[in-house]
């Protein structure tokens, strides 16, 4: 199973596909807080309600300085018609070897129905403007999980 990050610790680099086929690295970051959520699969129902909350917020996000990155272990052709099919803005990135789930603390043994299965963990991790984790939230809710981030980041109220 992979390791959690920590506060503190550096965020793995990455560079994935996006669903255009472009690379995007979390290098392109530098010198901005980036929210790099981590989710199952696109166009599932979960997912998908979490990556609408996250458009749906990303002028909140933006102006308080921070940019979205989304990352699952599908092709970019499938975020592609993600992508279209739900009218997104958020960044969507491909993993499919699953490294950077991995390396993020996203991928492992997980509860689903009451049965231990291997597969991906619905993460956010916050990576501060030097590329350091500022916080890791694991086994987070799909619904709900972005109205509560905009809450602990101060940047919406309750």
């Amino acid at each position: 199973m992979s390791e959690r990050l920590q506060p503190g610790d550096p965020a793995p680099a990455f560079t994935l596909q996006d669903a255009d086929g472009k690379e995007v690295s979390l290098a392109d970051y530098a010198g901005r807080k980036v929210i790099v959520y981590f989710y199952p699969a696109a166009l599932t129902p979960g997912c998908t309600k979490q990556a609408c909350d996250f458009t749906d917020n990303l002028g909140l996000l933006a102006d308080a300085g921070y940019d979205v990155v989304g990352v699952s272990p599908d092709k970019p052709e499938k975020l592609a018609r993600f992508r279209e099919k739900e009218e997104l803005s958020v960044t969507l990135v491909g993993d499919p070897e699953k490294e950077v789930l991995a390396a993020y603390g996203a991928f492992g043994e997980k509860k689903l129905y009451g049965k231990v299965v291997t597969g991906v963990i619905r993460s956010t991790v916050i990576v501060d403007e030097n590329g350091k984790v500022e916080r890791a939230l694991y086994n987070v809710k799909a619904t709900g999980h972005v109205a509560k981030l905009l809450r602990d980041l101060k940047i919406a109220e309750d």
